[in-house]
């Protein structure tokens, strides 16, 4: 599957109107448990903050749009 997103990159999970903005930081190899195999293109991992705690997690790139708006993950 093609990459559709590059580092850097900012986006928020699709149907969901109060996720959070996240900024993409790599792709991460994901091993599937059935078939043995790893998929190199297809999960990202993005962070985000909330309440100055900085989350981090996976998800695949299917499940993410890309934001118009760029940059500021911090309020001022």
């Amino acid at each position: 599957m093609a990459r559709k997103f590059k580092s850097g990159d900012w986006v928020k999970l699709k149907g969901k109107t109060l996720a959070p903005k996240m900024e993409v930081l790599k792709y991460v190899p994901k091993r599937d448990s059935i078939f043995g195999l790893t998929d190199n293109d297809s999960y990202l991992e993005c962070i985000w903050y909330k309440n100055g705690e900085r989350i981090s997690e996976v998800f695949h790139q299917n499940r993410l749009i890309k934001m118009i708006e760029t940059g500021g993950l911090y309020k001022t």
